[in-house]
């Protein structure tokens, strides 16, 4: 049912729970893992971490070896752009079955949930996106 998961990460602690949930449907469904991260372009409020693409590198390189060691092959990507806009457009571009996420990331914002890149991603995927609390 999900050919492909795509799994949307950063440095929150929800994105790391989130990682054995994908891994679950990933073995369940044998699905094609594409893990995602996305540099932020640099604003004013915006995360320091999430900016630097060495940060980046070093995040999904971290990821691809936690889910090889339970015996999953995964596609690293990295975008630059704006989290929820890019991580739908990469759903939609590689004709993504499910988003996989964490409740919240390290993007939650001034305004609160109802404006969090979870919340967006909800609002504009383009597949179904399971949230993990």
């Amino acid at each position: 049912m999900f050919k492909t998961v795509l799994f949307p990460i950063d440095q929150s602690r929800e994105s790391r729970q989130a990682a054995e949930t994908v891994a679950n449907v990933v073995n369940f469904h044998k699905s094609r893992l594409i893990i995602l991260s996305v540099v932020e372009e640099i604003e004013e409020g915006a995360s320091e971490v999430m900016s630097s693409p060495e940060a980046i590198a070093e995040l999904l390189e971290s990821a691809k070896t936690m889910f090889s060691q339970q015996g999953i092959q995964s596609e690293l990507l990295e975008r630059q752009g704006k989290p929820a806009f890019t991580i739908c457009d990469v759903a939609d571009e590689i004709e993504a079955d499910l988003i996989v996420m964490g409740c919240r990331g390290i993007g939650l914002t001034e305004e609160g949930a109802a404006d969090s890149v979870t919340n967006r991603v909800i609002n504009l995927s383009p597949c179904p996106v399971l949230i993990v609390p």
